[in-house]
């Protein structure tokens, strides 16, 4: 189930890249990752959890990828794992004894998560429908979330006697929309609709369910037009300096900012600024 073979992250031509499990559109610089499971409202399965993980591990080294947009095909984004392909092969696994089989696979769905953290490019997940299980968790794992009122988003675990404890969940819904509210998620395992998951900061915005795909494009845009260096250096501190205390963190950002200093796009912006134009940004 987890033996699916791994990309050459320095071979991967993501201009011509055809992935078998989920749709991708390169569009100049932000690339678009589908969940194109429709009539199943968009599950995941053990390969496309797979072929998901070792896209976003490869995404460290594609210089032509400044963003990435996540949305589900169909009105909906995703119902969580396949309860055929993935649901009934895990109880399978459960009667044979099999914890083996089983820690292979919750390590494996985790490791999307950390590919998703990992990744320098901002990710922006665009969300409608069904966001449900590990749909949310991949909702969860984005760095920006637009969303519609109509949405249900439901950390299901509890609800099929597991623990809300899976693909970092714990450690990263909490730090989104607070902890009492986190916890209030993974125990009930109930849904919130758009609303309740704007105001709780789980979505950056609500749009229209006509316009979410496009006005989440148009974010992953601009951050791609932006000062992509930095834009990579940001996320990386965010993500490093959950566990660091103030001063370690302060020290680490002013390290960061530094090292943002030396480059071009830093220089440029002060060009542009004396010029009084607009900085053109290149990542560089």
């Amino acid at each position: 189930m987890t033996g699916t073979k791994r990309f050459d992250p320095e071979r991967v031509d993501f201009a011509a890249f055809a992935p078998k499990h989920f749709g991708w559109r390169l569009d100049r610089k932000v690339a678009t990752v589908t969940l194109d499971r429709p009539e199943r409202k968009n599950p995941l399965t053990f390969a496309s959890y797979a072929e998901l993980r070792d896209t976003f591990r490869a995404l460290a080294t594609a210089d032509a990828v400044k963003a990435v947009v996540v949305t589900g095909a169909g009105g909906n984004f995703c119902s969580g794992g396949d309860v055929h392909e993935i649901i009934g092969p895990l109880v399978e696994l459960q009667r044979a004894g099999d914890m083996g089989g089983l820690l292979a696979f919750t390590r494996m769905t985790g490791d999307l998560v950390t590919a998703m953290r990992a990744c320098p490019q901002p990710i922006v997940a665009a969300i409608d429908g069904v966001c449900a299980g590990a749909g949310a968790i991949l909702a969860m794992a984005a760095d920006l979330r637009y969303g519609t009122a109509r949405s249900k988003v439901a950390f299901l675990f509890a609800r099929v006697g597991l623990a809300g404890a899976d693909m970092g969940a714990c450690n990263i819904l909490p730090r989104i929309v607070g902890a009492g509210r986190a916890a209030e998620l993974l125990y009930t395992g109930r849904a919130i609709d758009g609303t309740e998951a704007e105001r709780w900061g789980f979505y950056n915005r609500l749009c229209a369910p006509e316009a979410v795909l496009a006005e989440a494009h148009a974010l992953a845009a601009a951050l791609a037009d932006g000062p992509t260096f930095a834009h990579a250096m940001t996320k990386r501190c965010l993500h490093q300096e959950w566990s660091m205390g103030i001063d370690e963190a302060i020290e680490a950002e002013a390290q960061a900012q530094a090292i943002c200093m030396q480059t071009r796009d830093f220089a440029r912006a002060y060009a542009a600024f004396a010029a009084k134009e607009r900085p053109v940004f290149e990542g560089d």
